[in-house]
Order: structure tokens, then C-alpha cells, then sequence
């Protein structure tokens, strides 16, 4: 088959960076990143936090093949705000969200558990 190995979408191979940034010179506060062995799933949640930012003016993503395992993200922001500590903002927003989350579903099990002794 023509498919590439399946580890090849998620392993990241030496000298292989998991994210590349560059800045986009067409528009000011600009920057372009490239997430390596990630897919829409992630691509779209970033792309959904950042557009809770007031400060963001522009993010989107697109997956250039299908069968490359990277999306690119592209995001604008006010002068006063890098496109990179958007980004890391984002990223740290997430990650604070999820671990909420994860403890509260952990809270629901216990009471879940205790309910049923």
C-alpha cells in the first residue's frame, strides 16, 4: 500500500522540531507556527481558545495533506501583544482547563463510588 507507517504520525524523528515559529512579514503581529505529529484535534481546540482572547485578531489553522501529520496556525494580535505569548497563553489556558476537568470527573467517580457501597 502507498499508506506511510503508522508510527510516522506521531513519533517525532531526530533533528525533527515538534514546533517551528516564523514570522509572518505580510501583516504586522503576525506569526506562523507549524505543530509537528498533531491533527485537527488539536489544531482546532488552540485555534478555539485563542479565539477567546480579545487581543487575538486573526487565528486559524489548515492542515496542509492529509497525509502530513502537522497543521499549520496562524495567528495575528494587537500591538502590544506577541503573537508568541498568545500562543504560550493559550497553550497555558488549556492545559489549566483539562486539569480541571480532570479533577472533577475524578471528584465525580469517588461520589459515584461512595454512593453505591
Amino acid at each position: 500500500m502507498n499508506a506511510p507507517p503508522t508510527f510516522e504520525s506521531f513519533l517525532l524523528f531526530e533533528g525533527e522540531k515538534k514546533i517551528t515559529i516564523e514570522k509572518d512579514t505580510k501583516v504586522p503581529n503576525a506569526a506562523i507556527f507549524t505543530v509537528n505529529k498533531e491533527d485537527h484535534t488539536l489544531g482546532n481546540i488552540i485555534c478555539n481558545q485563542l479565539h477567546k482572547d480579545p487581543q487575538i485578531q486573526f487565528a486559524g489553522y489548515k492542515i496542509p495533506h492529509p497525509l502530513e501529520h502537522k497543521f499549520i496556525l496562524r495567528i495575528q494580535t494587537t500591538s502590544d501583544y506577541s503573537p508568541h505569548e498568545a500562543f504560550t497563553n493559550a497553550i497555558t489556558d488549556l492545559i489549566s482547563e483539562v486539569s480541571l476537568m480532570e479533577e472533577r470527573f475524578k471528584e465525580a467517580v469517588r461520589e459515584k463510588q461512595e454512593g453505591e457501597i
